[in-house]
């Protein structure tokens, strides 16, 4: 007799995970996929068996993704609206001796998701919490970002979604010797990406879209050419978004740290061509790397311009 596929995945995890201890009286925070869902850990099933009831975001979402792995749990809602007043119910249970596993509808809880204020309700009640990593998007699109030169990163999460203060935190944000890792909505990306060209046209930036999922996109460019290419495809303002603003040398300016022959090349090229055009050009002649030439471009223009 053949096994469903959902009782091999269930059998999976039991031979992988099941020899670890899995303490009762604790919450288990569960990284959930955030679009791909072969991205569910083997450990992350074997937890979602144990656990006595799911607290979770959205039930909805939370059941389809149990289906998927042949389990069926209670389901306990917990979300940004009513986080405080369901945690005490919840430390309430693991006061009783069970387990419960929180999941949010993608991704690792309490990161730029509810979560956080559960953690530390039963945190104060002396009880443990436990994290089951997984999928996330800020490190996801980190790894590929390609942003050597920083010093570390520091996760943003989303901004204000308008008004002066929304401009204010992301001024505040630019230039530093560290990635930025920032969320956006769809119906925002456009705006966000001309703010960025506005303030920071030389700053590298890296747009992961989708990720993880079957049409995702991972480009990096210039602030200043973003706008462009994301009006190229109508299809690129669809989906979620993660952005990393890269990290700024500031120890020398870009003029002193570029070769001889790129700053030749720019000169030579900037006089005839648009900045952009000759920006690329110089790099594909130079080998220098695109953000500190536009930099050098942008201080040229301004001399011109004075």
């Amino acid at each position: 007799m053949s096994i469903a596929p959902a009782s091999l995945l269930l059998q999976a995890a039991q031979a992988a995970a099941g020899g670890q201890q899995y303490p009762a009286a604790t919450l288990y925070l569960v990284a959930t996929p955030i679009g791909n869902l072969a991205d569910l850990s083997l450990r992350a099933i074997q937890v979602l068996s144990l656990v006595d009831a799911v607290a979770c975001e959205d039930t909805r979402v939370t059941a389809g993704l149990l289906r998927h792995v042949g389990l069926h749990k209670p389901l306990l809602s917990l979300h940004q609206h009513n986080e405080h007043e369901a945690a005490q119910g919840l430390v309430a249970r693991l006061q009783a001796g069970e387990r419960i596993a929180y999941v949010s509808d993608a991704g690792t809880p309490a990161v730029s998701d509810p979560g956080a204020a559960l953690v530390a309700a039963v945190q104060k009640a002396g009880l443990r919490t436990l994290p089951i990593p997984g999928a996330s998007s800020a490190t996801s699109l980190m790894s590929v970002a390609g942003d050597a030169a920083a010093s570390g990163f520091r996760f943003v999460g989303f901004l204000p979604p308008k008004g002066q203060e929304r401009r204010r935190r992301l001024q505040a944000l630019l230039g530093q010797d560290h990635s930025m890792v920032l969320f956006e909505a769809p119906h925002r990306i456009a705006e966000l990406l001309g703010l960025l060209a506005e303030l920071a046209p030389a700053q590298t930036v890296t747009v992961g879209r989708e990720l993880t999922k079957q049409f995702e996109t991972v480009h990096t460019a210039p602030a200043a050419e973003l706008p462009a290419w994301l009006a190229a495809d109508a299809q690129r303002e669809r989906g979620e978004f993660v952005l990393v603003l890269h990290a700024v040398q500031t120890s020398a300016s870009a003029d002193e740290e570029l070769p001889a022959l790129a700053r030749k090349s720019l000169e030579v090229l900037a006089a005839e061509l648009p900045l952009k055009q000759a920006v690329a050009l110089a790099a594909e002649i130079s080998g220098a790397p695109r953000n500190q030439l536009y930099e050098l471009g942008l201080a040229m223009k301004k001399a011109r311009e004075a």
